[in-house]
This record gives structure tokens, sequence and C-alpha cells, in this order.
């Protein structure tokens, strides 16, 4: 049986746009049957020993980990204790986690990219001067996917046709895929989920399924009708 993860969610503890209190989020994943939640703060991971005693209270895995702003958009970061300076240079938060052990996902690459009425560039090409692409061939020379270890194709904030625009990037470059809700209220938690192989209790078990790959997509939790996006 899969073991299902949210791997990107905000809480009003670290994210000023968020109105999903962590209270609440623990009883919606229970409720939903999810094993666990990457809790993926803007404002940088919760201080280590807070987040420790919250865990210890809960059934479901709670990882820590946060939503990073860089030159090529945002990028999900695990295997950290804190935001460190540099990390919006994406080159740099990838370097730190390899050097750390952490893993690095390009979050929402595509976000925007397919919109008509777009006032500004996208965020993963606001400091890249190529075209913005109109097809998954054109996409597949951007440097994030150089250097990040995974695309989260399946994002709950972003247009379906700019998740397709993702994992068909992805196909095209033979990079892991991830899935996760983006969730900033209880509504949103779950409509994508990762799938992982093998059991997983803690975080250090959570980044060794990372680097081996042992995980896809998932859509259809809420409805009660879980299957892997993009078949």
């Amino acid at each position: 049986m899969a073991r299902l993860f949210d791997l990107h969610i905000h809480t009003t503890k670290g994210s000023a746009d968020s109105s999903l209190s962590p209270e609440d989020l623990i009883l919606e994943s229970e409720r939903l049957g999810l094993r666990g939640l990457c809790i993926t703060e803007h404002s940088g991971p919760w201080d280590k020993f807070e987040f420790r005693r919250f865990a210890n209270q809960h059934r479901v895995v709670l990882v820590r980990a946060m939503e990073v702003d860089t030159d090529m958009g945002h990028m999900l970061a695990f295997g950290f204790d804190q935001y460190q300076s540099g990390f919006h240079k994406a080159e740099e938060l990838c370097k730190a986690a390899k050097s750390a052990g952490g893993f690095v996902i390009s979050a929402h690459p595509f976000r925007g990219v397919l919109g008509k009425h777009m006032r500004e560039r996208p965020y993963l090409y606001r400091t890249v001067p190529d075209p913005i692409p109109n097809s998954p061939e054109e996409a597949v020379d951007h440097p994030i996917f150089r250097i990040a270890n995974a695309i989260e194709v399946a994002n709950g904030g972003t247009a379906d046709e700019e998740n397709t625009f993702a994992m068909e990037v992805a196909g095209l470059l033979s990079i892991p895929v991830t899935g996760g809700s983006d969730a900033h209220s209880i509504h949103g938690i779950g409509k994508f989920v990762t799938a992982f192989r093998d059991e997983i209790e803690n975080e250090e078990q959570f980044l060794k399924a990372l680097h081996e790959h042992t995980f896809y997509p998932a859509v259809g939790l809420r409805e009660g009708k879980l299957r892997p996006y993009g078949v």
C-alpha cells in the first residue's frame, strides 16, 4: 500500500498568506488518511524543538521544510535547519542541499507561463533571459532543471494545463516528479499528493525515499478515487 504525503503545505505558523492553522491541518489530514505532511513555510522551517514537540503529539509524520523564493522560481527545500543567506540564488540553495544531503524541488515551475494575460514574467523566468516557452520542447533547457532534484508537476494552486506542461517537460528530461496541494486553507489539503512505496516514520526515512526516487504524484484522494497523476 502506498504511503501518501502532501509535500507542499503552508500554515498560519510561518506563512502570512495562509489561513490554515497547524491544528486544523492535523485534523483534516487524519480525516483524509494521509501518512505524512511537509510543512513548507514561506518564512523558513519552524524552530526545531518547537516542531518536535508538536510532531510528537500526532501520529501523522511531520516534516520540517520551506518554500524558497529564488532567482529561478519557487523551490521546496528539505533537510535544512534554517534559511541561510544566499538561498535566494537557486544554484546556492541546490549546492547547499547537495552538501547537506537535502533535497530540492522546483515548485509549480510553469505557473503563469501559459497565462494569456500575464502582467509580469513568470517566476521561472524573472532573471533568466530565455523567451517564454510555447512548448515543452522549448522549456527543457532552463538551467533550473539541471540543478533541482525533482519537479513538482501536480500543484493544487496551479492551472491544470500548466501542471500538464510541467509533466511533459519532466518526461522529456526523465527527472523525478512530485505532487503537493500548496494548501493555504483546510479545503486544499490533499488535492495532490506524493505516494511513496515504502513505510516512512520520520524525516530521515523521508529524505532517503526522496533520494531513492521511490515515489510518484497522485490525485483523487479527496474524492476517494486515488490514482497516479497523469495516467
